[in-house]
């Protein structure tokens, strides 16, 4: 049986007691507080963690709110590539899918660097917080059906989806990258795209009938422009690198254009290359990656084609592994590895919730 030890005790008025000096809990490490026979209530100082811990019945917690250091890697879903209709049109990249990370000094998007991030961002326990993946933008025959990617999410970080990229009766949409834009056959170029700050950068543009499309923006520059005469379509941006896996991994390049009897704009970092006289490639999964533009040609047999897919967007988490566990919601697929002293959780799809104990 326990026992109560105390030199005085002073009662104030009513119900209140009064000790004249500190209390002092029962200090156990953490070996010896888990070999206790403990009941829910039960409260003890932990002198591993230097915290009061409280029994739940269940497991131990820290008294008092709790947080934790998280580094995150947020992308969008990247833009569709256009497609074409006629033979000799051709379709502009998608852009790339924004891009936002604090891990170690390593830039976000749009030319952002660690500073513009949450330096550190620290997530409270026992506290849900939304994760969303999103998807890529869809890519068809018509220039005009074409779709932006979609918002990727975790707790406050947002990540825009790239826009789609434009063709010759359409222009490249806007977004986190703005997808690669086209002028008229008369010379007048459609309206101006823009991207947005700290997450992507501008499309290229291209020529008008007969002539390639511009390479969709990415994370990491600008999307190439194509010639000024029928040629190759101009490169997607290329994307940024990051190492929050412990592997360094390029993502959120944007699509190359569609070319105009010479080769498709290339990609990388997950971006689609450009058709000629084809199709365009899709941005790679889980990349934000750009679709490639559809391309034509001058001669052969007419027939439509579509741009590629954006990719999907992702969401990556990174946290010391001592300091919380994490339960992932229904609705969300993920991943968990561990590099080193932290615990690496990587989101591929779905929306859903995840709270850190």
């Amino acid at each position: 049986m326990s026992t109560l030890e105390t030199n005085a005790i002073g009662k104030y008025s009513g119900n209140n007691v009064s000790i004249d000096d500190a209390l002092n809990l029962k200090s156990y490490t953490t070996v010896q507080r888990d070999a206790l026979t403990s009941v829910a209530g039960d409260t003890i100082y932990n002198s591993d963690d230097n915290k009061v811990q409280v029994y739940t019945g269940s497991a131990w917690e820290d008294t008092g709110l709790s947080y934790i250091p998280v580094n995150y890697l947020v992308i969008g879903g990247g833009g569709a590539g256009c497609g074409i209709y006629y033979l000799d049109q051709t379709g502009a990249g998608g852009g790339a899918g924004g891009y936002r990370c604090n891990y170690a000094s390593e830039n976000s998007g749009g030319g952002a660097t660690s500073s513009d991030e949450f330096v550190s961002y620290f997530i409270q326990k026992s506290t849900s917080y939304t994760v969303a993946i999103g998807a890529g933008g869809t890519g068809n025959a018509y220039s005009y059906g074409n779709t932006r990617g979609n918002i990727s999410e975790f707790s406050k970080i947002i990540s825009l989806g790239g826009g789609a990229g434009g063709g010759y009766s359409h222009f490249g949409e806007s977004g986190s990258s703005s997808g690669g834009r086209i002028v008229s056959a008369s010379g007048g170029t459609y309206p101006q795209t823009f991207a947005v700050n700290n997450q992507g950068y501008l499309g290229g543009t291209g020529g008008g009938l007969h002539q390639a499309s511009g390479g969709g923006g990415g994370a990491g520059s600008v999307g190439t422009n194509a010639g000024s005469s029928g040629g190759a379509g101009g490169a997607g941006g290329s994307g940024i690198s990051s190492s929050i896996t412990g592997s360094s991994v390029g993502r959120a390049g944007g699509g190359g254009g569609g070319g105009d009897g010479n080769t498709g704009g290339s990609a990388s970092d997950g971006g689609g290359a450009g058709g000629n006289n084809a199709i365009g490639t899709a941005g790679t999964a889980n990349t934000g990656g750009g679709g490639g533009g559809a391309g034509g040609s001058n001669t052969g047999t007419p027939g439509t084609k579509s741009g590629g897919n954006g990719g999907s967007g992702v969401v990556i988490l990174r946290y010391p592994t001592a300091d919380a566990t994490i339960s992932v919601g229904a609705g969300l697929t993920s991943s968990s590895a561990t590099d080193g002293s932290d615990t690496v959780v990587t989101f591929t799809a779905g929306t859903g919730t995840v709270s850190f104990a």
